[in-house]
């Protein structure tokens, strides 16, 4: 291509909302335009990169027997409803009306259409397994779409659905896929690490994210120092501490605390750790037709994790509560402990069953109890994992140190088991010709936050560094004086070689001043830029390396050869 006919809009300034690097360089290097918010515009070079991680995704799903279909974009609200889904999705789900009243969604995910496609037309065990994906724009009525192609409201996807006869079976083809979207990541160039995660509203269990690491990525993921362990902090778990503080030598006892109501103020009274501290956190949990106040119980030391949370209540929503709500329940805000369960539901962190030598509030005001051993709990109170991991906590699977990471999530996949087939009534015969339902799983990969990710691991101050497999033109030809007739001849030969070569080049022959062509170039990310400039006349051509700055003289007759060597 050449630069003079490229629709390449580059600009000095950014949008006046964009934070973090992919937002700014892809817009200021002419990749996309805003359309509104979280809606864009795909310009040349980023449907070529779009591409190129298609053809990736298609042939590593081709590799393990998945096949392409596509599905349409609306969706009958119907399916979403007998799915239960369409008030869990919540807001995010764009519901319309067409000319006939009915109601349809735009699709945010597949799971019910795949389903409908399959069901009565796969009625036998004899037809599965079955791996069907799609590649296509999704839709998710985002209440802050920000960070350009990170939150959008419209956006690219692959998607993934596999049908199975057995749970074990499902879980070869779910090791299979997770296995081909590590070839997907690695050959982007990419570095990921893949962690458990909490399911949310797609529902199911087995739930897997893929993480690219970067320092700008919304998620932090808790991440083991000596095993391959690593987690969305959603979904992090831990083993027991390994070293306890030192327990308070005290009887049970209630004492008089006049004033202290956190946990800092509650521990220096009582010159103890705050791990022997009980943290009372109220919400109201918010379900489809009601809502109730719940008291969470966790160590004073360690935080509430919201979705664990969520997750154990069964809720669609979790909000906060009011000081007046409490009271109006006879609770005493400051002074809420786990011994009195009647005034509302309790969920007790499962690090404090049977734990000992304890302080919590009494319930009333200025007082607390001392000495309290929750094993008299144990059969009557909820334990649930509801402690969001802290830094330093012993890995579950080893006796490694939990570190934090930051991740953009670019991929998850679930094992979804019968939960949508069931509320479908999607069933095959099996080999006893009983009908059954089919097992599934679901695997998901954000295309257009993949363009994205790869920016936000590979950028500096003066714009995109292109991985080799995402980059939309692997050379660029900068010719530096464009009224230089040998200049232009040897840019033009250059050119033409490359290309014979089936490289994918750039020929900047534009009457513009070297430093301008120069920005513009490190500013797309180019991997690789050819100058021909001044020294041409004494036989030697440059090659600048974009990702590590390196500027080398090679001789002009040689240029081909080195070029075709480097990529």
């Amino acid at each position: 291509m050449r630069r003079s006919r490229a629709f390449i809009p580059t600009t000095k300034e950014a949008p006046s909302d964009a934070t973090l690097p992919s937002h700014i360089f892809l817009s200021r290097a002419g990749f996309i335009t805003q359309v509104a918010a979280g809606l864009y515009n795909y310009l040349p070079l980023a449907k070529r990169v779009i591409e190129k991680i298609e053809n990736i995704i298609n042939e590593e799903m081709t590799k393990i027997g998945a096949q392409e279909v596509e599905l349409s974009f609306v969706t009958p609200a119907e399916l979403w409803q007998k799915s239960g889904r369409i008030e869990k999705f919540g807001k995010e789900l764009l519901r319309f009306h067409d000319r006939k009243n009915n109601l349809f969604v735009l699709g945010p995910t597949h799971e019910e259409m795949m389903v409908d496609v399959v069901r009565n037309r796969v009625t036998s065990y004899k037809n599965l397994p079955l791996n069907l994906y799609q590649i296509k724009t999704k839709f998710r009525d985002e209440a802050r779409p920000r960070f350009g192609l990170m939150r959008g409201r419209e956006f690219i996807m692959k998607d993934g659905y596999s049908f199975h006869a057995t749970a074990e079976d499902l879980d070869r083809e779910f090791d299979t896929v997770e296995t081909a979207y590590k070839k997907i990541l690695t050959r982007l160039g990419l570095d990921f690490r893949i962690v458990e995660a909490d399911s949310g509203a797609i529902g199911g269990s087995g739930s897997k994210e893929l993480m690219v690491l970067a320092d700008s990525g919304e998620d932090t993921i808790a991440v083991c120092s000596k095993c391959e362990y690593g987690a969305n902090l959603e979904a992090a778990s831990r083993s027991k501490r390994s070293e306890i503080p030192e327990a308070p030598e005290v009887t049970f006892n209630k004492f008089t605390t006049p004033d202290v109501k956190t946990i800092d103020e509650l521990a220096d009274f009582f010159k103890i750790d705050p791990y022997f501290t009980i943290k009372c956190v109220a919400k109201r949990v918010v379900y489809e037709d009601e809502s109730e106040i719940v008291l969470f119980f966790v160590r004073g030391c360690d935080t509430l994790q919201d979705v664990k949370a969520l997750n154990a209540t069964e809720a669609l929503d979790i909000v906060d509560v009011t000081e007046e709500e409490l009271q109006a329940i006879g609770l005493v805000p400051g002074f809420i402990g786990p011994l009195d369960q009647d005034k509302a539901k309790h969920v007790i962190d499962s690090d404090l069953k049977d734990a000992k030598d304890l302080v919590c509030g009494a319930n009333e005001l200025d007082y607390h109890y001392i000495g309290v051993d929750l094993s008299i709990l144990s059969d009557v109170a909820y334990f649930e994992d509801i402690a969001e991991v802290n830094e330093g906590d012993i890995c579950p699977n080893c006796e490694g140190e939990l570190t934090f990471s930051k991740g953009i999530e670019v991929g998850h996949i679930f094992k979804l088991g019968t939960t949508y087939s069931k509320a479908l009534k999607a069933e095959f015969l099996d080999e006893n010709g009983k009908a059954q339902p089919f097992i599934m799983g679901t695997y998901g990969m954000g295309v257009s936050r993949l363009v994205a990710a790869v920016i936000e691991q590979h950028h500096d101050e003066n714009g995109c560094i292109w991985t080799k497999a995402t980059a939309p033109y692997m050379v660029n030809i900068m010719i530096s004086n464009i009224k230089d007739e040998a200049q232009t001849q040897a840019g033009e030969q250059l050119y033409k070689q490359l290309q014979d070569a089936n490289v994918e080049v750039m020929l900047d022959d534009r009457k513009e001043r070297f430093g301008f062509k120069m920005k513009d170039a490190e500013l797309i990310g180019f991997p690789y830029t050819i100058v021909i400039g001044k020294e041409l006349v004494n036989g030697y051509v440059q090659i600048f390396d974009r990702a590590t700055k390196e500027k080398t003289d090679i001789k002009s007759e040689e240029i081909f050869d080195k070029i075709m060597e480097l990529i």
